[in-house]
């Protein structure tokens, strides 16, 4: 996939895996500004930051890198956690940027940055979640997750799994995701479509089907991560956003409003966004990442 916006694509091999990354080079060099390391959402690839990446490297040096699994990294037969990709993202860094990074992260991204920056506090120097799901969404009793693990076979999950990597059904989940329509465009929809014909794409949505499941699928909570950071992190929520509201995140903080937040931590609501905020407007998206990075490098974050 040719595409400037995308950065310079490259391969690199983890554990004996090919996880596919990006770089751009920022123009003015500052050993203030720190690096920004993107990390997407479940299903998506560094391709959705498409109107992000170039303008973020503006002022800071800028990575993204497609989490195993999905994107064009390898669909490798892991077992798929947050822990794994909690791993992936701290070898990234030592390999790859070495100095404490802004971790940016959208929706399971942010759940991995979250997890990453708890276990390695070290590679971080700011965190802003773009939306933040529950480490553990509707965890039932162990006979239901016996249920869903026992189903969640390659035999009996083959027939949605070529479903629902047809263009036209991605197509339309994305256009009920999307509350700008336009931006559903044949990129986009490519960049969902395409993943899923890459060799093993059967066999890694059957262990997600599974792990997701899992008691250890994330090892922690976020609202035993999130009070615990002493870095400046920023939230970032479309107030329109139907797939992770807000509410339901303060429901799991057990606050009432943003005002309840842990210390250090900031909300920005984008007004008519949807799940997608960074990608619907971005020119928002883009300006409060960089005021709140300028603002907190130079201390008037409080």
């Amino acid at each position: 996939m040719t595409n400037p916006r995308y950065g310079n694509q490259r391969d690199w091999v983890w554990r004996g895996w090919k996880v596919r990354y990006t770089y751009l080079r920022s123009p003015e060099i500052s050993t203030v500004a720190p690096p920004i390391l993107l990390l997407h959402g479940f299903g998506s690839s560094l391709g959705q930051w498409r109107s992000n990446l170039v303008e973020l490297s503006r002022h800071h040096s800028v990575y993204a890198i497609d989490l195993l699994g999905f994107g064009a990294s390898q669909k490798a037969p892991e077992r798929y956690t947050v822990k794994l990709w909690a791993d992936l993202v701290r070898d990234f860094w030592q390999h790859f940027i070495g100095r404490p990074a802004a971790m940016i992260g959208h929706s399971l991204g942010a759940l991995v940055a979250l997890t990453a920056v708890d276990r390695s506090p070290e590679i971080a120097s700011h965190l802003a979640l773009l939306t933040l799901p529950d480490a553990r969404p509707s965890q039932g009793p162990a006979f239901a997750r016996t249920l869903e693990r026992l189903f969640a076979s390659p035999l009996l999950l083959s027939p949605l799994f070529l479903f629902v990597r047809r263009p036209q059904f991605l197509r339309s989940v994305l256009q009920k995701i999307y509350l700008v329509a336009e931006l559903v465009d044949d990129e986009l929809v490519d960049l969902f479509a395409n993943p899923p014909r890459d060799p093993g794409s059967l066999d890694v949505f059957c262990r997600l089907a599974r792990s997701r499941s899992d008691d250890d699928y994330s090892d922690r909570r976020i609202e035993q991560m999130l009070p615990a950071l002493s870095i400046p992190v920023l939230l970032i929520w479309g107030d329109r956003d139907r797939i992770v509201p807000l509410s339901s995140f303060y429901k799991l903080m057990r606050i009432q409003s943003a005002t309840e937040l842990p210390d250090r931590c900031q909300l920005v609501e984008i007004e008519n966004a949807g799940h997608c905020a960074y990608d619907e407007y971005p020119d928002r998206v883009n300006q409060v990442l960089l005021n709140w990075l300028q603002d907190t490098i130079f201390g008037v974050y409080v």
